[in-house]
């Protein structure tokens, strides 16, 4: 079966940054800001980007062009007779578990887009956002048809393939994504009071920051640059052997956070314009900002915007989701791309149905305390991801060899990797034990060792 791959190198910065850039950068990364006092916050974020972020990302780059194979197959062709797919098999199986709740994400925003058109949305009183925001979620035909169509979409564009596909939607997003960001950016930024905003995003307060906080910047440094769930070593695999992988991966990284830093200057400033709070979560663009737009000239043609600027963002990171699992089953089961899509999909709208009903009509089923929703985002974010991400590090630094990654991402001597010895150190030693803190910190195994790191000099006196 003859691959596909990128054809054009903006087509493949343009599906990498999509793969990268989603609803980390425009919902998360916004209410984790405003929890963890601002600019600060920001500055321990770019460090571990840079420290953490690039390394791996290269490695599952490098990776997936030196085999050409998707995440399973990968670890096959290097280590045919150990048992290192498993590790490629947890990042499709937590590739398919993102996607089944983030679909449902996504779909609230595509129903907040249809009622940001017609007016409901600004038609809202600002003290019963929240009600109206909770009404939607908990309802069972709403959700679940919104969840559908985010599938719906997502499968048409992978059925295309990589190039008329992926590629081909990935140009058509990502220029409009940076144009609603510019546009919404300059109303926010012209808004009386704006500055308090511009000040909180930009102006550190390190007295803001605690352990927590610079952990909970690693590990959103690595959420967002879509690492340990095989997405990156799949579309490694379609990119062509002459190109830079350190300035593409910079590249990436730069868009990626460029997304996350304009998406901050559009919310906080009119957050703080209208008095409110920047630390309200996730309810944040939900139920906050629907209030910014309701006082705002023309407040549902810029809350249109500004769910579909959200909206964008979700599909450029759900079309990279579903290609990971797509790529896995076509390529280890000889599975046609069309059938393989539509059958992944239907299954993923059936794992969906428990997580969008734990809102609603299962909102009292629980597991290990959490709602079905949680659980799923608790088991992949904090267990899942990080343990794929120490086991790529391992495998990279130490079973295939650092210095073997290093050939393949300088294209064998074509192209200038300085850096080897700082990339090989980072990838062998420093990634694995930072993430490792992430899984000990996201787990609550840190707090247990702790109480027990206490209690042990009471038990020896």
């Amino acid at each position: 079966m003859k691959r596909d791959n990128f054809a054009t190198r903006l087509g493949l910065l343009a599906a990498a940054a999509g793969s990268a850039v989603g609803l980390g950068n425009i919902w998360k990364f916004p209410y984790i800001t405003g929890k963890n006092g601002g600019a600060a916050f920001i500055l321990v974020y770019l460090v571990c980007i840079v420290l953490i972020g690039v390394p791996v990302m290269l490695s599952e780059f490098a990776l997936g062009r030196k085999t050409q194979a998707n995440a399973v197959g990968a670890y096959k062709k290097l280590e045919p007779k150990k048992s290192w797919y498993l590790t490629g098999i947890l990042s499709v199986l937590t590739a398919f578990i993102i996607l089944s709740y983030y679909a449902i994400i996504a779909g609230w925003v595509f129903s907040y887009i249809s009622k940001a058109i017609t007016g409901k949305l600004t038609s809202v009183a600002p003290s019963a956002l929240g009600d109206y925001f909770n009404g939607i979620i908990s309802q069972t035909a709403q959700p679940l048809f919104w969840n559908f169509v985010v599938l719906a979409i997502t499968a048409f564009v992978v059925i295309a393939g990589v190039k008329d596909g992926v590629e081909k939607y990935s140009k058509m997003l990502m220029p409009i994504l940076f144009v609603l960001l510019i546009i919404l950016m300059v109303r926010s930024v012209t808004l009386h009071g704006a500055s308090k905003g511009l000040e909180f995003l930009f102006k550190p307060d390190f007295s803001q920051l605690t352990p927590a906080s610079i952990l909970e910047a690693v590990g959103h440094a690595f959420y967002s640059l879509s690492l340990g769930m095989g997405i990156i070593m799949t579309y490694g695999s379609y990119i062509k052997k002459e190109e830079n992988l350190v300035s593409l991966s910079l590249q990436v990284t730069v868009l990626d956070t460029l997304v996350a830093l304009m998406a901050g200057i559009v919310i906080f400033p009119a957050v703080f314009a209208y008095g409110l709070e920047p630390n309200s979560g996730p309810a944040l663009i939900f139920v906050t900002l629907p209030a910014v737009f309701k006082s705002m000239p023309f407040g549902s043609f810029f809350a249109t915007l500004f769910f579909a600027l959200i909206a964008i963002a979700a599909i450029t990171s759900t079309i990279s989701l579903l290609e990971v699992v797509v790529a896995c089953f076509t390529e280890q089961f000889s599975i046609e791309r069309k059938k393989a899509t539509i059958l992944i999909s239907i299954a993923l709208f059936i794992v969906g149905i428990p997580s969008t009903l734990s809102f609603g009509v299962w909102s009292d089923v629980s597991i290990f305390g959490k709602s079905i929703f949680d659980a799923f985002d608790f088991l992949t974010s904090n267990i899942f991801l990080p343990f794929a991400g120490i086991l790529v590090c391992i495998f990279v630094g130490w079973i295939w060899g650092s210095k073997n990654a290093a050939k393949e991402i300088s294209s064998y001597g074509a192209f200038s990797f300085k850096l080897e010895k700082v990339y090989s150190f980072v990838v062998k030693v420093l990634a694995p034990v930072v993430i490792g803190m992430i899984f000990l910190y996201f787990t609550g195994i840190m707090d247990k060792l702790k109480s027990v790191g206490t209690m042990l000099p009471n038990i020896v006196l």
